[in-house]
């Protein structure tokens, strides 16, 4: 249109309604008790803007400051604090002003929102809700019990919202927990979703409820504190045991559980890096975060790394998972922080391993200096600092067993590797074995290459991409700068530039009768089982050309014979698992 038309009405809020201390606008109401109903409220005096920045301090999304402080139906922040808001009108020093807009706000929001006080009133006193007034039991910055993701935890209610999907409608709460991003902690948010349901519910039966409704808050809070200051004590990284369910994701992202028993490394810096798993990109600390945080410091000090310790509010609200690397998997995985546990070493690994004392020492002095860290340096800053150690002999006279040993003495991580953890192709084995070196210098740990003929063999004159791969690895050799140990039974056919990379080079001999004897021996009194087998059967065994793994197998079998038959392990059932080895196809005589 070119001209403003007639029939257009004046806009109700002019610079009349500007000198009012409250503004209520008006909707047509579907309440049968009520002929209209306030879609909301703008409060306009100065007097009632400074009550309710007490009275809503720190409810999130409120900013009493503001010149047009508007409020809309259903006015949850009223609801919410409406203990306070009545506590405060009670209070002794407020001016005469002040305490008439507070009645006439008052009598306002008694009309509006009475009936949904009384409700909810009632809901509590008798733990219940309806999914309508699902809203009123959740407070922004009040806690927030969940079984989410894991175990129990807590959780810092944000914000909740009604919202809908093709699964039907729900609750959704936006909290915050404590998490560690690698280098630092700080918040990440969470969605919770409590689905919609019909009638009431108890509310302490719902997937989600306050902290409040819990029947003992005060314990709950103890044991979420005491696991949220195992999760502090893991930050960084930490080698250790773990038995139980974790979790990995599929293709699209979504949570697997997976069972897991052995060798870990808590480490979420080295997730964040390597892992083709989606990164948890932490929050900033809040205003009052900083606040207890620094009056934690100045309770309790700082930790031994300079970092500042978290407060016990902290702890509670703590994540239940860490991320780290399963050294037995090969994965990267998420780990429920109450099953990791502390190392049980075994001690005497290195004593019980069938080798010449001379070279056990050597082997031993060779790691534990490397591990203190040597300043013997290559002409090149960073070059050969290194130990590679070649360990070779036919199988199961020990060889994967020295470096286990050397790993469990030294208590430091082993991480297996063979060929087909890196691929084929040159530029699959360039990046995956860069990465896994990286790795394992950051952890400190021993790195077994198991079966190393495919990188070690001799480079030919028609075979290109395999020349690629083993000058691939001869270059990565140079700058790796901690323990490798290599295993091969085909020492004959590496390539003649290997030779001068390797630091130590033992040749394991077939074992003797001697050697066998002691093996026969060890793992017997490591079966854990009752065993009647005299030292004369042993003699008898020991001249049977075994190697460790075919004793190690033949007796695995023989004591599942002798618990199905209810029996000590005796000779008998040994001698049935060899007549049977003696059967086995392309089995020496």
């Amino acid at each position: 249109m070119d001209k403003y038309p007639e029939d257009v009405q004046d806009a109700a809020e002019n610079e009349e309604t500007e000198k009012f201390a409250v503004v209520v606008r008006n909707v047509k109401s579907n309440d049968s008790r009520k002929t209209l109903e306030a879609e909301s409220i703008v409060i306009q005096s100065p007097w009632l803007k400074t009550a309710l920045g007490q009275i809503l301090k720190d409810y999130p999304g409120i900013a009493c400051e503001l010149k047009r402080l508007t409020f809309d139906a259903p006015f949850q922040p009223f609801v919410h604090r409406w203990a306070e808001f009545t506590e405060f009108m009670r209070s002794d020093n407020l001016d005469d002003t002040t305490k008439e807009h507070l009645k006439m706000l008052h009598d306002i929001l008694q009309y509006e929102i009475g009936d949904s006080i009384k409700a909810f009133e009632d809901y509590v006193l008798n733990g219940v809700i309806t999914f309508p007034h699902l809203w009123m039991i959740f407070q922004p910055g009040s806690l927030v019990l969940a079984a989410h993701k894991g175990p129990l935890s807590a959780f810092e209610l944000d914000e909740s919202e009604f919202m809908e999907n093709q699964c039907g409608k729900f609750l959704q709460l936006r909290c915050d927990c404590v998490d560690y991003g690698g280098k630092s902690f700080g918040r990440y948010t969470e969605k919770i979703n409590v689905p919609e349901f019909i009638g009431t519910k108890k509310i302490v039966g719902l997937n989600a409820y306050p902290l409040a409704f819990h029947e003992n808050p005060a314990a709950v809070c103890a044991a979420l504190t005491q696991r949220g200051q195992i999760f502090e004590k893991l930050a960084g990284h930490h080698y250790q045991a773990y038995e139980g369910s974790a979790i990995t994701w599929d293709r699209e992202g979504n949570e697997v559980p997976i069972q897991v028993s052995g060798r870990i490394v808590v480490d979420i810096a080295s997730f964040n890096s390597y892992s083709p798993y989606r990164v948890r990109y932490l929050h900033d600390w809040h205003a009052k975060d900083l606040e207890r945080l620094a009056a934690n410091k100045a309770e309790r000090g700082v930790a031994e790394d300079g970092s500042i310790k978290l407060s016990p509010y902290h702890h509670m609200l703590a994540r239940s998972r860490t991320r780290g690397y399963s050294l037995k998997m090969k994965k990267w995985l998420d780990f429920f922080v109450e099953q990791v546990t502390e190392i049980t070493w075994n001690t005497d690994a290195f004593d019980k391993l069938v080798l010449p004392d001379d070279q056990k020492e050597l082997i031993l002095a060779f790691s534990e200096s490397q591990l203190e860290g040597t300043s013997f340096d290559d002409v090149v800053s960073g070059k050969g600092k290194g130990i590679i150690c070649l360990l070779s002999g036919p199988p199961g006279v020990g060889k994967t067993l020295t470096a286990e040993a050397v790993s469990e003495s030294l208590r430091v991580p082993l991480h297996t590797l063979s060929s087909g953890d890196l691929g084929s192709q040159p530029w699959e084995v360039e990046s995956g074995l860069q990465r896994i070196l990286d790795l394992v210098a950051r952890w400190n740990a021993i790195l077994l290459l198991d079966e190393c003929d495919v990188f070690l063999e001799a480079r030919s004159a028609h075979d290109l991409e395999r020349n690629k791969v083993v000058s691939i690895f001869l270059r990565t050799l140079e700058y790796y700068e901690g323990i490798l140990f290599m295993t091969t039974n085909r020492v004959d056919n590496i390539d003649p530039a290997f030779q001068s990379r390797i630091h130590v080079s033992l040749e394991y001999p077939d074992l003797t009768a001697e050697s066998r004897r002691v093996i026969w021996r060890n793992f017997l009194s490591a079966s854990g089982t009752k065993a009647d087998v005299s030292d004369e059967d042993i003699n008898e065994l020991a001249k049977l050309q075994l190697n460790g793994r075919q004793i190690k197998n033949i007796l695995k079998t023989a004591q599942l014979l002798a618990s199905r038959k209810k029996s000590p392990l005796r000779r008998e059932f040994i001698d049935v698992i060899l007549a049977i080895e003696k059967r086995r196809p392309g089995a020496p005589s």
